[in-house]
């Protein structure tokens, strides 16, 4: 969190985009860093990607109100502080907004004085308490509002602050469902980019013939079907950061194109030869080895050295320890919330469930069942009785890598018999696609 040289960063919410350049132009002005959202989903976003001191939310908005965002914000960020500011002036609004934990409430319209000094008393109470409370246990929230305290995670912590600091390309590896995104989120969010666009492209879903107008653009007639001009996802990004997730599936012929993006930070739209200037940050990641793929030559070797200037690689969700238990409680008491009910308690016994379950879908695996667990279970307690039955009687972890690929391969076998062998819903049910199913049962079977 920002220290007394640095500047306070602000979330900015409001569904008008006049509202949102006013405010956002006169904090700027004052000295903050500021970042904006449209809504009360993308402002959880953003919360859930980098650190904030102060959000400042406007009251009625569509689907959402500002009043739902300030509870988020008090049951989820305990460092956060919170302002309403509405058009829709009443006593009970401000009631309201008071009661559930916005600290200022603000009647439209106000002079930029007005917002200056409301600000200065928000971030003054909150410097106050961070001080009366430093001496206190450190909260267990991880930087760039990424969960995690185990020591595995550490070095991931460290060098999303670095990658954050700099302009460089980065690169990151992980199994599928261990949260590359999110990662790549937190360095998107804690950058100076923080307001521009954050695109993520998975480029192992769009199929090759449509990946290139897709990235780049194309121009009117440039092929059948273009029947107007339109804007690529690198154009889309510009001024921000575009993830190019699953970048080991890219041909040889699009893996050229890439590689004069990284160099010259320009594109050309399909169906015409003119160049155009972006300039994007670009984060790529990626389950599969590039370094096995470049030495059997099915990766180029420039575009992986212009990739891996930062290099995050992210650990299974096994190798996480105490990690299991905190993000099964942060998503409970996330999806209990959407639900609009109290967060069930889950017991010691289902605990040690969880974490003796080996967690082959890693994070997203655990995030799927944690919300099957919030809509299924009634009782104010989750025990072991209401867990999926392949993690009722998990097996003890072995401690070499042999024994782990084991482990993986007959919990796929259990998870398959569960859904019938139903390829498709043992996926679902594992939390990752059916590609990386049909490749962990092909390296699991031997050949005959």
């Amino acid at each position: 969190m920002p220290s007394s040289g640095e500047r306070a960063r602000i979330l900015v919410v409001d569904d008008s985009p006049a509202t949102l350049e006013v405010l956002e132009r006169n904090l700027r002005a004052q000295g903050y860093r500021v970042v904006t959202a449209a809504g009360v989903a993308d402002a959880r976003g953003v919360l859930d990607a980098t650190p904030v001191d102060l959000v400042i939310t406007d009251f009625k908005m569509p689907r959402a109100s500002g009043i739902d965002l300030v509870r988020h914000v008090r049951e989820n960020l305990p460092d956060t502080e919170v302002m309403m500011i509405t058009g829709y002036a009443s006593v009970q609004g401000a009631v309201d907004a008071v009661k559930s934990g916005a600290e200022e409430y603000l009647a439209k319209p106000f002079t930029g004085d007005e917002l200056a000094d409301a600000v200065r008393r928000v971030l003054g109470k909150l410097a106050t308490r961070r001080a009366a409370g430093s001496r206190g246990p450190a909260t267990p929230r991880a930087p760039m509002g990424l969960l995690g305290q185990s020591g595995a995670m550490q070095p991931v912590f460290a060098a999303i602050a670095e990658a954050a600091l700099t302009p460089a390309t980065v690169l990151i590896s992980g199994e599928s469902g261990s949260g590359k995104e999110s990662v790549a989120r937190a360095v998107h969010y804690g950058s100076a980019r923080a307001s521009a666009p954050f695109v993520p492209v998975c480029c192992g879903a769009i199929p090759e013939g449509l990946l290139e107008s897709e990235l780049f653009g194309h121009v009117k007639g440039a092929f059948t079907g273009a029947y107007e001009s339109r804007a690529g996802f690198f154009q889309t990004a510009d001024g921000g950061t575009i993830l190019l997730d699953e970048i080991g599936e890219t041909s040889a012929a699009m893996q050229v194109k890439l590689l004069r993006v990284l160099r010259d930070k320009e594109v050309c739209m399909v169906g015409t030869t003119r160049v155009r200037t972006v300039n994007v940050r670009v984060i790529a990641a990626t389950k599969r080895d590039l370094l096995a793929l470049v030495r059997k030559g099915a990766f180029r070797d420039d575009l992986y050295s212009r990739l891996n200037v930062i290099a995050i690689e992210l650990p299974p969700l096994r190798e996480r320890g105490d990690d299991v238990p905190l993000l099964a409680r942060h998503y409970l008491g996330r999806f209990a919330a959407d639900f609009g009910r109290p967060a069930p308690r889950l017991s010691d016994e289902a605990l040690r469930a969880l974490r003796a379950y080996d967690w082959p879908g890693n994070v997203r695996e655990l995030e799927n069942v944690v919300q099957r667990l919030a809509v299924m279970v009634e009782s104010d307690v989750i025990d072991v009785s209401d867990l999926p039955s392949l993690m009722r009687c998990a097996p003890a972890r072995a401690g070499g890598p042999l024994a782990l690929a084991a482990i993986e391969a007959e919990h796929i076998r259990r998870v398959l018999a569960v859904a019938g062998g139903n390829k498709t819903r043992a996926a679902a049910l594992l939390g990752i696609d059916r590609k990386t199913l049909r490749e962990k049962l092909k390296a699991s079977t031997p050949d005959e």
